[in-house]
């Protein structure tokens, strides 16, 4: 076995740093299992790139220049085999305000985008947002090979509401853990070209895939894929890089992009501040091996849940996970409430994870979300007390 490079069994302190995940915590012994976001060191190139822009004392606009394209085209090129023209990416702020914008440029207030749910939550938002109406296809559990599967009948049958003029994928999906096969990604977009549907894909968890599975860029799958899609993603989960602000549309469709082009610049998102676009290049040239390491970390962190949960919470059903690092568990043998039992775990447990309602009010419900991307002992402690609560629990 290859001696580990990284150490991501290092505990970094965060509260009093202005961190989201920490310092919204209501109580200091907190451990927080629940935004996306993880709480390892960040990459050593990655770091060096930023601390190197740093030494220049201006902070000004930023244009973003041509070693900016030439990472993301080289990267999805050799790590997914996704050819990506120069002329095709549109640089931004954020996945969800690339995919506010997308949906502002290619529907009309009133029209319905389909998803399918339970969703990431930003989903739900970004439609109303819009002025568009949430169309739902919910999932369906399949313990067998997958933990989720499409239905594709329902599926096919809300493609076909002539209100219905975008689909917005979650690829790998958030809360799930899915990460769709070429096949089936391809037959999404069948139906969809059949019935005049736009693709876009939210492909932000892209880099986080388990063994045994192979993510697959929407766009590359093929070419009707490709003229029939708006792709959105960022190395900010993947490389722990939320807070410097980065992100891309890739469009293909030279007028879907112009309009898209527009939307950004309407909603003044066009602009990325310094330290983004090197973080970017840093990531996509240089963090390769830190990303590898990562995904094997997080495959342990997962198997080490999954044993705990059999052996301590055996009533709780653990969700396959194909990739992303947030873990769906079923606890409707325990309570369908979930938002009550989140609240139990995070008054009594002191541990705070996401109720699978915020996914979904009713696909999502009597389910919780676990983020697993943290050092093992504070995952393991998060468990522990997970498990003295839920021998407790009364619905």
């Amino acid at each position: 076995m290859q001696r580990a490079m990284y150490d991501f069994d290092q505990i970094i302190p965060r509260r009093g740093t202005g961190c989201v995940k920490w310092d919204e915590c209501p109580a200091d012994d907190v451990i927080p299992l629940w935004v996306a976001d993880m709480d390892f060191a960040v990459a050593p190139a990655i770091q060096e790139a930023v601390k190197q822009r740093a030494q220049h004392p201006i902070f000004g606009y930023t244009l973003v220049g041509n070693d900016y394209y030439d990472a993301i085209i080289s990267w999805f090129e050799r790590r997914h085999q996704w050819t990506i023209r120069r002329s095709e990416i549109i640089y931004t702020t954020g996945v969800v305000p690339a995919m506010s914008a997308t949906l502002q440029a290619l529907t009309m207030p009133g029209e319905k985008v389909l998803m399918l749910s339970p969703d990431y939550n930003c989903f739900f938002s970004s439609i109303r947002n819009s002025g568009c109406e949430v169309l739902e296809s919910v999932v369906q559990p399949s313990y067998i090979h997958h933990p989720y599967v499409v239905d594709w009948d329902d599926f096919e049958q809300k493609c076909a509401d002539e209100k219905t003029t975008v689909f917005l994928l979650c690829n790998p999906h958030n809360p799930t853990g899915r990460v769709w096969t070429a096949e089936e990604l391809e037959r999404m977009n069948t139906i969809c070209v059949k019935h005049g549907v736009k693709v876009v894909s939210d492909e932000i968890h892209c880099e986080l895939v388990m063994p045994g599975h192979t993510f697959h860029p929407f766009a590359a799958v093929s070419e009707a894929c490709r003229q029939n899609s708006v792709v959105l993603n960022s190395p900010s989960k993947s490389f722990n890089i939320a807070g410097l602000q980065i992100a891309n549309i890739i469009c293909p469709n030279s007028e879907w992009r112009r309009r898209i082009d527009r939307a950004i610049n309407i909603n003044e998102v066009c602009d990325v501040n310094p330290f983004g676009p090197v973080a970017l290049i840093a990531a996509y040239n240089d963090s390769e091996e830190w990303l590898n390491e990562l995904n094997q970390y997080l495959w342990q962190n997962y198997q080490v849940l999954c044993s705990f949960f059999e052996e301590h919470m055996p009533q709780l059903s653990v969700i396959c996970m194909e990739g992303t690092y947030l873990v769906w568990i079923d606890v409707s043998s325990l309570t369908t409430d979930d938002e009550k039992l989140c609240r139990q775990l995070l008054t009594k447990g002191h541990v705070w994870v996401n109720p699978g309602s915020m996914y979904g009010h009713e696909s999502g419900r009597g389910y919780i979300r676990v983020n697993i991307a943290c050092p093992r002992q504070l995952l393991m402690e998060g468990m522990q007390r997970m498990a003295k609560v839920i021998h407790q629990y009364k619905a």
